[in-house]
């Protein structure tokens, strides 16, 4: 994307511009933060695997079958947490990093660098083709800058508090597990790595990246948890779990994981002056919708929506089968993910949750500081 060209616009100048251009998109109240930076893998991809050698994609019905622009790589019936926290923040719909059709005014209210299959791990994924890493994503970042930079005219101090008012969520570590850890057949890391090690590894190596974004001047971040993976449907399907029950074991690995980084929040906001980092329980989250699923309206926790096998969960959703009609009462949607119904309830907590939801403070909470 040439930025170059629009270099004769003044920052604020463009600002206003654009605040009247998407004035309907964002609603009557000004953004809460300049922008948005999303990292993780398919619970968040928008679509950036549509444009990679991969196996893993969604860009295919039934996936988007609920949602306005039908199937665009979201790996769900309908909109994810980004999407929901979009609206509740004010921002539009943040363009896939890898899609050649974004424009440079959607860009300019962020974007989402999530890819399927991606982890924190550089070789987590490989057996499902190409996908961007965390330090792939973060050097797609660095380019975004880049670009942010020349836009800006090379005026630092704009740069500067463009960057200090955004917003970075990060989410990534399913698929250190998924496809990674529990795959023996593709992966040593098991038979290398004690899960208490395993866990240290990835907090190591996710650290670094972190703070490689917070160097470049990202001074505001999301960091969600893994989820109970041991309750997803593809984790149901195996012969592990006793009928009506999780996956101890899965979730017990996933867990040493969340209680890592939540030190890690603990011990980054203690260091960083200036700089704020929230926990988001997406492990917590989920668990409650499942515990109490009728008090949320659901009334399926234990199999997708689309997929075939027991719980749905053995093979994922294929192109063009006929998913579940009361798509809404589904916690899960395929094998591996939410439905969006489940994406919306997780946004609201991450953004005017307690500290159960989002630790120590929310989204709507750091606005403000």
């Amino acid at each position: 994307m040439n930025y170059m060209e629009f270099g004769w616009l003044k920052w604020t100048g463009l600002m206003l511009a654009m605040l009247r251009g998407l004035g309907g998109a964002i609603g009557e109240g000004s953004p809460q933060f300049t922008a948005m930076f999303v990292f993780g893998d398919s619970l968040i991809d928008p679509g950036n695997n549509n444009y990679l050698r991969s196996l893993a994609k969604a860009n295919y019905l039934p996936y988007g079958v609920d949602f306005y622009q039908g199937p665009s790589g979201r790996f769900c019936n309908g909109r994810t947490v980004i999407d929901y926290l979009g609206d509740l923040l004010g921002i539009p719909a943040l363009p896939a990093y890898a899609n050649p059709f974004a424009t440079e005014k959607s860009t300019f209210r962020g974007v989402n660098y999530a890819s399927a299959a991606g982890g924190i791990l550089e070789e987590t994924g490989q057996n499902l083709g190409e996908r961007f890493s965390l330090s792939q994503q973060v050097q797609n970042l660095e380019g975004t800058l880049s670009q942010l930079k020349s836009l800006m005219e090379d005026d630092e101090e704009e740069l500067s508090s463009y960057l200090a008012k955004a917003l970075v969520i990060m989410a990534l570590g399913s698929n250190d597990y998924i496809n990674n850890y529990l795959q023996p057949s593709f992966y040593t890391t098991s038979s290398v790595y004690t899960p208490k090690d395993y866990a240290d590894l990835l907090i190591k190596r996710y650290t670094r990246q972190i703070l490689a974004v917070h160097s470049l001047g990202l001074r505001k971040f999301l960091v969600g948890g893994i989820g109970p993976l041991g309750c997803i449907p593809n984790q149901l399907a195996t012969d592990v779990p006793p009928s009506g029950k999780c996956v101890s074991f899965t979730n017990d690995i996933v867990g040493m994981f969340n209680d890592r980084l939540i030190s890690l929040v603990d011990e980054l906001n203690s260091k960083y002056n200036g700089s704020v980092f929230a926990y988001g329980n997406i492990y917590g989250g989920v668990t409650d919708i499942l515990n109490n699923a009728k008090a949320y309206g659901f009334s399926v926790v234990d199999k997708a929506c689309c997929g075939i096998g027991r719980n749905r969960g053995q093979i994922t959703c294929l192109p063009l089968s006929v998913p579940c009609t009361n798509r809404s009462q589904y916690v899960f949607w395929d094998a591996f993910h939410p439905t969006q119904a489940v994406h919306q309830i997780l946004a609201k907590g991450a953004y005017s949750g307690t500290t159960s939801a989002c630790y120590p403070l929310n989204l709507q909470q750091m606005a403000q500081l």
